[in-house]
């Protein structure tokens, strides 16, 4: 078939490489949001998914919106035969997803219709789910919601971050999309409606959904921090200032001694209060530095007895 891959991120890298591989279908072009500002330069760079398609070789569709007149055009003249689709990010119409033959054919990382939305793998790894996967479904104008052509799954590991989890997903869905291009082509792949129940969202995480409440349980917090890594990063507050948790914590069952948020340092460690156990903090950010041992940071930081991660400025601690 005639392919226009539509797609933005790294994480979409994997699946057009896949696609170009591929000996039964040509990817013709490629659509992309338009170039970003980036870095300390703050200067304009294209996506990952252009810079790829560049490397190649193809064209590069980069509309500021996907009923742009002129993209709307060059997309009809292009004629394809089915558009695959990985983390595009932005909205289509009803003009634009009737011009390919057999539609635009999204692959997302979850097991629909669990988790639709733009961040699935976050807050499945932040719900302590078990399993996801991947699917790929044919796009409709209601949110993630369209008939279903195949799915995989695929385990989420006790100490997953979403970043990890994300590029096993990507990398295993590669495969799983092309073989649905391979199955449409064929005429053996049909698309199953969506069940009506099991339907979760999965909103972009926002930064509060990313800040730490030491008075949940730990597990709770530990499933935040990896849920939140690499991106947006887990957070909380320190002396005033914000502080980030960017590595995972080691949950301590046997040991409960200190208040929510409050901090003990060891030689090689820093331990924080929950609300149920205490755990150690791996890696932390401080802010305007760069990553560090949360047992470095504690050295340069010279925390006092009774000091807490959590508390507003001017907080009074609790009393209990």
């Amino acid at each position: 078939m005639r392919l226009v891959f539509a797609g933005t991120p790294e994480v979409a890298v994997p699946a057009l490489d896949a696609l170009l591989a591929s000996d039964r279908h040509e990817v013709v072009a490629v659509v992309t949001r338009p170039d970003a500002v980036s870095g300390r330069g703050r200067k304009l760079v294209a996506s990952p998914v252009a810079q790829r398609a560049e490397e190649a070789g193809i064209e590069v569709l980069k509309p500021a919106k996907p009923s742009d007149p002129d993209f709307v055009a060059r997309l009809t003249e292009l004629a394809p035969d089915c558009c695959p689709v990985v983390a595009y990010g932005a909205l289509l119409r009803p003009g634009t997803l009737e011009i390919p033959v057999h539609g635009w054919v999204n692959l997302h990382f979850s097991l629909l219709p669990a988790w639709r939305g733009a961040a699935p793998v976050q807050h499945a790894v932040m719900a302590g789910d078990e399993v996801t996967g991947a699917s790929t479904f044919l796009i409709e104008q209601g949110l993630d919601s369209g008939p279903v052509y195949g799915v995989l799954t695929e385990e989420i590991r006790p100490s997953d971050t979403s970043g990890e989890l994300l590029d096993r997903l990507a990398h295993a869905g590669s495969r799983l999309l092309v073989a649905t291009m391979d199955g449409i082509e064929d005429g053996a792949l049909r698309a199953v409606p969506q069940p009506a129940e099991g339907v979760t969202l999965a909103p972009k995480i926002s930064v509060e959904d990313a800040r730490i409440d030491w008075t949940a349980p730990a597990l709770r917090i530990d499933r935040v921090v990896r849920g939140c890594a690499p991106a947006p990063g887990a957070w909380t507050l320190f002396r005033g200032e914000r502080l980030k948790v960017t590595g995972p914590v080691t949950l301590l069952p046997g040991s409960a001694e200190l208040a929510p948020g409050e901090l003990a340092v060891g030689k090689n460690a820093v331990r924080v209060g929950t609300g149920s156990h205490d755990v150690e903090l791996g890696e932390v950010r401080p802010q305007g530095k760069k990553a560090m041992r949360a047992a470095d940071w504690a050295r340069g930081a010279r925390i006092e007895s009774g000091e807490t991660l959590g508390a507003e400025p001017g907080a009074e601690p609790d009393a209990g």
